[in-house]
């Protein structure tokens, strides 16, 4: 996992947020595909800080948590 707080230029990644958040907004994240990662980002803090995770790693989350 990488936790530096390094960005990739936000026109670089195309950003998608799950169908299940609802027009509300509320505790929603947001997913981008990056080379090599997986970049996560809170969706009320779309300047901050992002996670990024190899994609092998996100596919065993995306596993457990549908499981």
């Amino acid at each position: 996992m990488n936790t530096e707080h390094a960005r990739a230029p936000e026109t670089a990644l195309t950003w998608f947020k799950s169908s299940y958040s609802g027009a509300e907004g509320g505790e929603c994240v947001e997913v981008a595909a990056a080379q090599g990662t997986v970049c996560v980002r809170d969706t009320k803090m779309l300047s901050g800080p992002t996670l990024a995770v190899s994609h092998h790693a996100w596919t065993g989350l995306v596993r457990l948590v549908t499981a």
